[in-house]
C-alpha cells in the first residue's frame, strides 16, 4: 500500500491528499510534526535527505519527495494529466509556476502569519512577499478570465497545484475578493465529485471517502 507522509497544515502535503481523493485510491496517512523537526530525524532523512514533506513511499519501498512530483506520478494515466502533447506541457508550465511563483509567497506568507512568531527579518520581508503573491494572483486572475482550468480543457494537476496554498491565500493577508475569476475558479474546484477539504486530515489507513 501506498504511504503518505504529510502534515495536516501543509497546502503541499494536501496536494497528493486530494489526488488520492479522486482517484480513489487508498493509502497510509502518517502526520509529520513539523514545526517540532520531525522532518530533520535521522529516519525521515532516510526518506527524504531535503527533510521536507510530502513523501510517498511506493510499495517497493522506493521514495518520491516535492509535491508535484507525486502529482505527476499518482495522476499518469488518469484523467488529471493530459495525454495530449502540448496540454501536458502547459500543465507542467502552470507547476513550475506554483513552484516558482506562487508558493515562495503565498505559503511563505501564510506559514510566516500563522504558524510563527516572526522575526523582524520576516517581518520587514513580509511585504515583499506579499506583493509577490500578489503578483501571482493577477496572473492566474488573467489566465481564467479566458479558460475555466489550468493546463487544458478539464480539472488537471495544474489545478490541484495552484488550489491548494490558493484556497487558503486569505491567511496570508491576502484579500481573494480582488480576484472574482480566481473565487469562481476555487468555487468549481470545491464542487468536483470527490473533493476533500485540506484539513483535518486522518491519519492511518483512508479509503475512499475517508480523505
Amino acid at each position: 500500500m501506498l504511504r503518505l507522509y504529510d502534515n495536516h497544515l501543509s497546502g503541499n502535503g494536501y496536494k497528493p491528499r486530494l489526488l488520492l481523493a479522486h482517484l480513489g485510491q487508498a493509502c497510509e496517512r502518517i502526520e509529520v510534526d513539523i514545526l517540532k523537526g520531525e522532518t530533520r530525524t535521522p529516519e525521515f532523512l532516510a526518506r527524504n535527505p531535503n527533510g521536507r514533506i510530502p513523501v510517498l513511499e511506493l510499495e517497493d519501498g522506493t521514495c518520491i519527495a516535492e509535491s508535484n512530483a507525486i502529482l505527476f506520478y499518482l495522476a499518469e494515466g488518469s484523467r488529471f494529466l493530459p495525454s495530449d502533447r502540448l496540454a501536458r506541457a502547459l500543465t507542467l508550465q502552470w507547476m513550475f509556476f506554483e513552484q516558482y511563483s506562487h508558493e515562495p509567497c503565498i505559503a511563505v506568507a501564510r506559514h510566516w502569519i500563522q504558524h510563527l512568531e516572526m522575526t523582524e527579518a520576516q517581518r520587514s520581508e513580509l511585504p515583499a512577499r506579499q506583493e509577490g503573491g500578489r503578483a501571482a494572483l493577477a496572473v492566474m486572475e488573467g489566465h481564467l478570465g479566458e479558460s475555466d482550468w489550468f493546463g487544458g480543457d478539464s480539472m488537471s494537476i495544474a489545478d490541484i497545484a495552484l488550489y491548494a496554498y490558493t484556497h487558503v491565500a486569505g491567511e496570508g493577508g491576502f484579500e481573494l475578493s480582488h480576484y472574482p475569476a480566481v473565487g469562481a475558479w476555487l468555487a468549481r474546484v470545491a464542487a468536483q465529485p470527490g473533493h476533500v477539504p485540506m484539513s483535518p486530515a486522518p491519519e492511518g489507513i483512508i479509503g475512499p471517502g475517508d480523505f
